[in-house]
């Protein structure tokens, strides 16, 4: 699905309204309506309220509040809106909605301090059921005085809170909250998701997101450069398996890592690139490591060591095409053998690298952006936002504020792949595309999580069928970018399975490996279970 910022979201309606014949009565209707069904069955028909408590602005998001607010009534519930400010500063569509919305019996009250919310609030002992539909999309930081203690109360005494489209107090393009924002407990986003449902302090607010229709014709919707990543509309990415094949079929992934101490990392990268489906797996070490290592690898993966004499780099240069994938980084170190041994990789082998972890570390966009660039076979970075902030040189407190317009800076300097990891992960694609990865799950901050996705990646992609073309950076970006998706998606249904198995705090990144094979199952079932 798409997601879209303001003025993204402008022109659909814009579109809708002049080349569609949609009148902007109509959308206000049909949000009315979806959202009160959404409402009514997720809330209403299961659990008792007092009354619902609708706060209206002064805008087209409180008009949409007391179109909502209208049927709900129709449907014989009570409904008491709030009007938080004075009827002068009332755009035309919120003053119709106000007079329907009288009409049809929802209780209307003229609200100027928060004493008067507060008396309401603390005057009975019902749940409430509130409704916000204060600010929406166009909103900028940060909220006035009144609305700051309006939002405070209402995050206090909401049973349940419901946002229309974005939580007031939340910058819809970015996510920003500039001291208070309301804490949904679900936001409705009209139409399509926006940019701030998945950002900063945004998506922390948003609660759970659902969408609903404005009835916004599809083609009026179409484009775009951002999308929600949906694990089922991946399942293609998934290689027919041949029963009769043989272990090169299915390709051969290197995992390059594991100083001292850290050998864990590279032992959980191979091993999940070999739980992927892989056909062979070998992990490679500096040779102080190698023991160690050895001692801890499970027999299905072969072994190495990282070459650092002159002779031996070269003749391993010679060899690379051995593999089909590379993955390089995980617990590496960052020593100026690593950075060499990163470099040596990224200018001589011919077929995809997943740099991750250390490997990140070791670069920067200052020095190393052209061979970043030039690599005519795809490149993939895995960094968490601390990373991304030092490779591109800048403060991790703006990446954080603005993610997706640094990520897009960085995949045009570089011609790379970039995943940006964290609750929220965001994938940048050479061709424009950014895909938004939103299942929040704590279990997964454990060490070793990056590690294992970054096995999951290198594995697809050595079964993944590329072919060199001089003309482009590599042959079918479909498939590798495919195989992407697919990853991601997969590293996200295991920590599912694992913290539904295990629960969050008992869970570790080797749960996910256990559970990839239950990944693989619901995302080739196409369909989410419980």
């Amino acid at each position: 699905m798409r997601v879209v910022g303001t003025e993204e979201m402008k022109m659909i309606e814009k579109k809708t309204i002049e080349e569609m014949g949609f009148s902007e009565e109509l959308i206000i209707e049909n949000v009315g309506v979806r959202g009160a069904d959404f409402i009514e069955e997720a809330f209403l028909q299961k659990y008792p309220f007092g009354e619902i408590i609708v706060l209206v602005g002064r805008g087209n998001n409180g008009a949409d509040g007391l179109s909502v607010a209208r049927h709900l009534s129709n449907r014989g519930f009570s409904v008491r809106a709030f009007m938080l400010f004075s009827s002068d500063e009332y755009t035309e569509a919120l003053k119709t909605q106000l007079e329907f919305a009288i009409s049809f019996g929802v209780k209307i009250n003229d609200v100027r301090d928060t004493d008067q919310l507060e008396s309401y609030f603390t005057q009975t002992q019902d749940d409430f059921l509130v409704i916000d539909s204060i600010l929406g999309l166009g909103y900028r930081p940060p909220l006035s005085n009144y609305l700051f203690d309006v939002v405070n109360l209402v995050n206090e005494y909401a049973s349940v809170l419901v946002s229309i489209d974005v939580p007031t107090g939340i910058c819809g393009d970015n996510g920003v909250m500039r001291g208070n924002a309301m804490k949904a407990d679900y936001t409705m986003a009209i139409g399509l998701p926006k940019l701030c449902h998945y950002v900063g302090e945004g998506a922390i607010h948003t609660g759970q997101l659902v969408t609903i229709s404005g009835g916004f014709p599809l083609i009026a919707m179409e484009g775009g450069d951002k999308f929600v990543l949906d694990p089922f509309l991946v399942s293609e990415s998934l290689n027919s398996r041949d029963k009769f094949a043989h272990k090169n079929t299915f390709g051969h992934c290197l995992v390059v890592g594991g100083s001292q101490g850290l050998t864990g990392a590279v032992l959980m990268a191979s091993q999940a690139a070999l739980k992927v489906g892989t056909g062979l797996v070998t992990a490679s070490t500096w040779e102080e490591s190698y023991p160690e290592m050895c001692s801890r690898q499970i027999p299905e993966i072969m072994t190495g060591l990282i070459p650092t004499e002159e002779p031996d780099v070269e003749t391993i240069i010679r060899e690379l095409k051995r593999w089909d994938s590379i993955v390089i980084g995980p617990g590496l170190g960052r020593s100026k053998r690593a950075r060499e041994t990163v470099l040596s990789v990224l200018n001589h082998f011919a077929g995809p690298v997943v740099v991750d972890a250390d490997a990140i570390r070791v670069l920067n966009i200052e020095e190393d952006a052209q061979v970043l660039s030039q690599r005519k076979w795809p490149t993939i970075l895995t960094p968490h936002m601390g990373e991304f902030a030092d490779f591109a040189k800048t403060d991790k407190s703006k990446v954080l504020d603005n993610p997706m317009e640094y990520l897009k800076s960085m995949v045009d300097k570089t011609n790379s792949c970039i995943l940006m990891k964290g609750a929220c992960s965001y994938l940048g694609l050479p061709n424009g595309e950014i895909y938004i990865n939103y299942f929040p799950n704590d279990g997964m901050a454990s060490g070793g999580a990056g590690d294992v996705l970054a096995g999951i990646l290198g594995g697809l992609l050595a079964q993944s069928p590329m072919e060199v073309k001089s003309s482009s950076m590599f042959a079918n970006k479909d498939v590798v970018y495919d195989s992407l998706k697919l990853g991601i998606s997969a590293h996200t249904l295991a920590g599912k399975y694992a913290v539904q198995k295990k629960g969050a705090r008992a869970m570790t990144a080797g749960s996910l490996i256990e559970h990839l094979g239950d990944a693989f199952r619901e995302i080739e079932d196409g369909e989410l279970s419980e």
